[in-house]
């Protein structure tokens, strides 16, 4: 690939040149909150009215918007009028909680104990957890955020052969024993960040990303293991922008003779989000992953003429000859009523004018796309909030040429979990009242499986080079696979600072085909913390 540097020059000389009108702003002091859509969703009511312009598609926050800081304090205070057994610093406050002129300081043990009945296998499940979190300001500049769990489980047998076939406990991070039936593993994520003025901010650690205003992301979403990162992110008046490095691992890539480490693959995105106006919103998103080695081994590192501050041009670039896994995406969002939007992706990773067009169905057709509705107090009723949502991905989407270069961490999507080759509808319902949280979700999706040997799209880790067929695919194809969901869920709120609760939760699961039967139905209770999203539904 040719780099023209005076062009890479002009595109870093114009970034910088917006990093120096942004820092007329003033300066704010930024608190980090953990993406977790049961506690985000708690603030539907303030970010999809008709009469503010928040950028609702960047997560995890910043809790820096003023209407936001007021209902997030309003949150951490739920229990600040509590008597009896519920009032006092176990039940209102940090565990550590310091407030100085110069920083601040806060730390949490976080528990999650767990037990249940998986009544599919007729065996009990439980769940032992041991985490913390700490976190604090360094001036009105510097923030920094640390969270880690240490677990141990009987986990449904759904689950523990996930974890075992793919060395991974899904979205969280690798087993420490895998092929047991009692899964270890361990899961740590901190970041510091830096804002130097209101509307510019830089954040460097190990964490997750997602990028949409739904449940799922066709983009980037939070379901794969925690990465390294480095994101740079502006906002400018109706525009916000961000720039996002990261370092993924493929453990079942080429290895180099004498170094068992894992593959290293980087990830460059960008991502533009424009409120046109109160009621619209769009996004403009780029991707491209590269493999940090070639196929025989070779070392490449960090290619800093990806690192483009201009969303598009570095697909355009990569286009020519590049062996690396590109994309770009699209987003909307419409208050189609105060309170209440309707929101969409789409996602491209192969574009041919001629087969895009037709309706041969070319294996070539590589697109993934979103469609829902959200909204809060459903009804007029007042924290009833509400999604439902449509996801589809073409066969062969997210893959390529070879395994290693598709769009992964870890052995995991970094997109939906199904991967390609499906359709999905979910429904999610959540209600607060006082202490108590309740939330129910149906899903059901059905997506076409490999067989007879055969690549049939759905497994992004396969080639793309390899298809079953080169025309007259369509989503379903190969083991047409039917899979329904049902979960509920009663909590009751002991602290709101680290999301202590008790917990009652009921599932069921069904994943059937012509081959096989899976079904799994459980119940679980335990007392549980921390605003980590944990995916069952998969």
């Amino acid at each position: 690939m040719n780099i023209d540097i005076s062009k890479i020059y002009q595109r870093v000389l114009l970034f910088l040149m917006v990093m120096v009108l942004a820092a007329s702003a003033l300066r704010a002091q930024s608190v980090y909150q953990p993406y977790s859509y049961q506690f985000y969703q708690k603030f539907s009511t303030e970010l999809y009215a008709t009469n503010t312009a928040i950028h609702t598609s960047i997560k995890p926050w910043f809790v820096d918007d003023t209407l936001l800081r007021h209902k997030y304090d309003s949150l951490m205070q739920a229990n600040n009028k509590a008597n009896g057994l519920l009032k006092g610093r176990f039940f209102n406050e940090h565990l550590v909680d310091v407030q100085r002129a110069g920083y601040t300081l806060y730390a949490d043990i976080l528990p999650d104990l767990q037990t249940g009945y998986d009544f599919a296998s007729s065996k009990a499940t439980w769940l032992t957890t041991l985490g913390y979190q700490v976190g604090g300001t360094i001036g009105s500049k510097f923030s920094f955020y640390g969270s880690g769990y240490n677990n141990k489980a009987q986990l449904p047998a759904y689950i523990t052969n996930y974890a075992n076939s793919t060395g991974v406990v899904p979205g969280q991070t690798r087993v420490t024993n895998r092929g047991s039936n009692i899964t270890d593993w361990s899961y740590y994520a901190f970041l510091l960040s830096y804002t130097p003025v209101k509307y510019v901010n830089f954040t460097a650690g190990q964490d997750k990303n997602f990028i949409g205003d739904g449940y799922r992301s066709m983009l980037l979403s939070d379901y794969a293991s925690p990465y390294p990162f480095f994101k740079a992110t502006v906002n400018v008046g109706s525009v916000k922008y961000i720039a996002l490095y990261s370092l993924f691992e493929d453990p079942n890539g080429p290895k180099v003779p004498g170094d068992n480490s894992n593959l290293k693959k980087w990830g460059y995105f960008q991502y533009i989000d424009w409120s046109v106006s109160n009621r619209v919103s769009l996004g403009f998103f780029e991707s491209l992953v590269s493999a940090d080695r070639d196929s025989v081994g070779h070392k490449r590192g960090f290619d800093f003429s990806y690192a483009s501050p201009l969303t598009f041009l570095t697909t355009v670039e990569s286009s020519h000859g590049s062996p690396d896994k590109n994309g770009l995406g699209l987003t909307f969002k419409w208050k189609f009523a105060d309170k209440n939007i309707v929101y969409g992706q789409f996602y491209l990773t192969e574009f041919q004018a001629g087969d895009f067009f037709s309706s041969n169905g070319s294996s070539r057709n590589k697109y993934a796309y979103q469609l829902g509705i959200r909204g809060a107090d459903l009804l007029k009723v007042k924290t009833l909030n509400y999604l439902f949502e449509f996801n589809a991905a073409k066969p062969y989407t997210y893959t390529e040429t070879v395994g290693f270069r598709n769009y992964s961490h870890y052995d995991e999507p970094l997109a939906h979990p199904l991967g390609a080759n499906f359709r999905e509808w979910l429904g999610i319902l959540n209600y607060s009242t006082g202490r108590f949280d309740l939330q129910g979700q149906l899903n059901y999706a059905y997506y076409g499986m490999d067989m007879n040997g055969l690549n049939y799209g759905q497994n992004i880790f396969e080639s793309y080079q390899t298809p079953a067929k080169t025309t007259g695919n369509f989503i379903g194809q190969g083991l047409r696979t039917d899979f329904y969901y049902a979960e509920g869920k009663i909590a009751y709120l002991l602290n709101p600072k680290y999301n202590l609760r008790l917990e009652l939760g009921a599932l069921y699961r069904d994943e059937k085909n012509s081959v096989f039967n899976n079904k799994t139905g459980m119940i679980t209770f335990g007392l549980r913390s921390s605003f980590r999203n944990i995916y069952n539904d998969f």
